[in-house]
């Protein structure tokens, strides 16, 4: 991918990830906890795939970013361990609210996300 094509993906990604945490207090305002949990993730995952974008590293699912993340920025000291940590707790969280059955979310746990969302996407 040229400089140019790189740029304008990690952009757009950076903006989605803000627009998408942005979507979060809607579902709050409906009691929509799983559906929030889901949007937070994914808020977040559209942050963090573009510094494996940025540094050429390539990921073919949703694991493979978590774990590219993980080596590549969280064990080398460049991102803290705690949001490390964050990425990979509501990783756990979405996918297990989106495929298990008889789970449910509520305010709390939503709340207690959202702020370590904003630090890891930087907002």
């Amino acid at each position: 991918m040229n400089g140019d094509k790189k740029h304008d993906l990690v952009s757009y990604r950076i903006k989605r990830a803000r627009e998408t945490l942005s979507e979060v207090q809607l579902h709050i305002d409906n009691e929509l906890w799983s559906t929030a949990i889901n949007r937070i993730y994914y808020a977040c995952y559209y942050a963090v795939s573009p510094l494996l974008v940025n540094r050429n590293i390539k990921a073919k699912s949703h694991s493979g970013i978590r774990h590219m993340y993980g080596l590549h920025f969280i064990k080398t000291g460049i991102v803290p361990k705690n949001l490390g940590k964050f990425y990979s707790d509501i990783f756990d969280m979405r996918h297990t609210g989106d495929y298990d059955d008889f789970v449910e979310f509520c305010k709390e746990d939503v709340l207690d996300v959202i702020e370590p969302a904003k630090d890891l996407i930087g907002v």
